[in-house]
């Protein structure tokens, strides 16, 4: 039944605007979009919240009830496992009420009085949108350098506060990512701007406070498909300029004793040659793809030759086994693997007395490395949760292989039994053959009938897997009997290494078919049907329900997608927008004709037909640096043109925010709770 049947969706005026490349010759009716600052661009944008808002009125009970049941189960008065740096203890907590973080820190012992670094709450008054981050700390305590974002677009300003007076020094640093690092003389600070129209970090500058000189660019990157970024290492021995692009790193270092001094080239970048960088003691420990490795091996050289002939293996390359990161302490190299798409961590003594894993029994769960910033220490901070499982904070004694649980996250509202849940992992076919994993969870009693409204996730792109973490907000959908699916399609690194470059470039179109041979699958298995089944994801996961809705339609029954990309070959052929240029080995330069035509095939917008299309709900953010708010917008114009169904197709734009959506710790969960109440709607549950 089409709720509301009487309000008038909105119609986006039509004007064609020809691209042409390569003799071919793409309209696009809808590219006045583009515009900003357009008051007829603002108005489509408002006329279409306002729709969406007029045809999901009758859910606004169901999304406040949403919304108080998820904020029910989150701990207001909560704060962070306090970790020791530099002789202080730092906590981040949050009180009751109140939507930001409030950092603070303690000398010595965790029974000295709390120092207040930053109440967000205090300075987000006023502000729409806030963000802070950052936050660095002088080596001798007395500073504190930091970011603020005002508009959602991660393009932040610098300052720098007086620990000792509170006063914030007037020094700014417009257009940055908001990170710096201090030298050891702690009155130098190095940072990352940003270029002022792509936003792309591509120069290091250094600041020495209180000079009222032009700061010192210390490195420019001239090639645009890289990027840049400068931190300390863990050692706090040398200040790190890192350069990187999709396939390619290179890494620029200074004693931090010496800021005065040049930066040496660590290794130059050589195309495909993949690495980073920890020092320890007189070496440098080196995790790269070197000879390829295609799941990275472990390598270490002398802090004076760098250069990769000077490189001697630690840990070899394995085909089964992906090293995702290292943890080095004075006595202990700690290992974050994967295996067969599960977590492992791998702790072994420098003077080779142990070896071994952590255990983990869990089917499906997560693990990895938390806050480790001591390098004397025996003891390791990790975490851990499941589908089912609360995340915990552990500390393990490496020596005595003894742990602890130092917080396990508490779920309010005195309804939650992990016991009343089960999670599974199962195995879908893809067109090619290959099994793809999925991770699943739903309340126990269930029966597998092909009635259960069922939501499938993923993202698929960049090498960035998705784990099987736990959710309270799921927790509003698993209780009203919905089936929560994660598939572990590739693109993402779950499966290792070649996961990822299967499902890249030319090979991007198995994202896509892997997701729905694993909705076939659920369907086939009974888990739920076509009329029961949702998909979701978000910026390039908007990108994959773009592709599923052309392909294969009829498969679900609504979809949300989030900050979408799908105007994929528009956008690839305009450099001036955010991070365009840094994306060609992940999709391909359409400046191609390979890869222009290879895109085309598969790119939403270019592809959407005059047939009938699932519900939909889109959402975008005005302000959005990384998938810009018109592609979205000119997605869902196209689609209501063109479409031949009587769904629903909704797209809500928040005026205020970017890609991560609204910054407020409460703000967010009513963006949840709106895309909650439309998947419970078109199931017709209405509390």
């Amino acid at each position: 039944m089409i709720k509301n049947p009487d309000i008038i969706p909105p119609v986006a005026k039509k004007i064609p605007h020809q691209i042409e490349k390569h003799g071919d010759v793409r309209v696009d009716n809808y590219f006045w979009m583009k515009d900003r600052e357009h008051p007829e661009v603002i108005g489509y944008l408002n006329s279409e919240n306002e729709y969406c808002d007029a045809k999901m009125a009758h859910t606004k009970d169901l999304q406040k009830d949403l919304f108080e049941e998820m904020k029910a189960r989150i701990k207001e008065d909560d704060s962070s496992v306090p970790y020791k740096y530099n002789g202080y203890w730092y906590i981040t907590k949050f009180e009751k009420g109140k939507d930001y973080p409030i950092y603070t820190r303690k000398k010595d012992t965790l029974d000295n009085p709390e120092e207040l670094l930053f109440d967000c709450n205090e300075m987000a008054e006023g502000e729409s949108f806030f963000k802070l981050a950052g936050i660095s700390i002088s080596p001798d305590n007395k500073l504190v350098s930091y970011g603020i974002d005002t508009t959602g677009r991660r393009n932040y300003t610098i300052h720098v506060k007086n620990l000792e007076t509170n006063e914030v020094a007037l020094d700014r640093v417009l257009n940055t990512t908001g990170s710096s690092s201090w030298a050891n003389d702690n009155e130098t600070l190095f940072y990352t701007k940003k270029d002022a129209i792509t936003l792309r970090a591509f120069q290091i500058y250094k600041h020495r406070l209180g000079d009222n000189s032009e700061d010192e660019l210390v490195f420019q990157e001239g090639d645009d498909t890289f990027g840049v970024a400068v931190y300390k290492s863990k050692s706090r021995k040398y200040i790190i300029i890192a350069c990187y692009s999709t396939l390619t790193n290179e890494y620029h270092i200074l004693d931090a004793d010496n800021p005065e001094g040049k930066f040496k080239v660590f290794q130059p970048r050589i195309r495909g040659l993949e690495y980073s960088i920890s020092h320890y003691d007189n070496h440098f420990y080196i995790l790269t793809n070197k000879d390829k490795s295609t799941n990275f091996k472990l390598m270490k050289t002398l802090e004076t030759d760098t250069k990769v002939e000077n490189w001697k293996g630690v840990i070899a390359h394995r085909k089964d086994v992906l090293i995702e990161g290292i943890d080095i302490f004075k006595d202990y190299l700690v290992i974050s693997e994967r295996s067969n798409g599960l977590n492992q961590i791998r702790i072994k003594r420098w003077d080779e007395t142990q070896d071994y894993y952590l255990p983990f029994d869990n089917e499906t769960y997560t693990a990895y490395t938390g806050t480790n910033v001591d390098f004397d220490t025996e003891v390791l901070r990790y975490g851990y949760n499941s589908m089912t499982t609360p995340s915990s904070v552990i500390e393990f004694n490496m020596r005595t292989k003894t742990k602890t649980v130092l917080k396990e996250q508490e779920v309010l509202g005195g309804k939650f039994n992990k016991d009343n849940y089960t999670s599974e992992r199962i195995w879908a076919t893809a067109e090619d053959g290959i099994q793809i994993p999925m991770s699943v969870v739903y309340k126990k009693g269930i029966k597998k009938d092909g009635t259960n409204p069922l939501l499938q996730y993923a993202y698929g792109s960049y090498g960035s897997t998705v784990d099987p973490y736990f959710s309270t907000i799921r927790l509003s959908l698993l209780d009203r009997g919905f089936i929560y699916v994660i598939a572990h399609i590739r693109g993402g690194e779950y499966l290792g290494r070649q996961w990822y470059e299967d499902g890249k470039l030319l090979n991007k179109k198995n994202t896509f078919s892997d997701f729905i041979a694993c909705s076939v699958h659920l369907i086939k298995e009974r888990y739920t049907s076509s009329m029961h089944l949702y998909a979701m994801g978000g910026s390039a996961g908007g990108l994959l329900m773009g592709a599923i809705i052309n392909k294969a339609p009829e498969l679900y029954n609504g979809i949300i997608a989030a900050v979408p990309f799908v105007d994929v070959i528009t956008t690839m052929l305009d450099d001036s927008i955010p991070l365009t240029t840094g994306e060609y080995d992940e999709w391909g330069n359409p400046n191609d004709i390979l890869y222009y035509n290879y895109i085309k095939s598969y790119s939403p917008y270019d592809n959407i037909e005059a047939k009938d299309y699932p519900n939909m709900l889109v959402t975008t953010g005005l302000n959005d640096s990384q998938v810009q708010y018109w592609e979205p917008a000119k997605w869902v114009a196209k689609l209501r043109e063109m479409k031949t169904d009587t769904n629903q197709l909704y797209l809500k734009t928040n005026m205020d925010a970017g890609h991560g959506g609204a910054s407020g710790r409460f703000e967010s969960l009513k963006e949840d709770a709106e895309e909650y109440a439309f998947l419970l709607d078109l199931e017709g549950i209405s509390s």
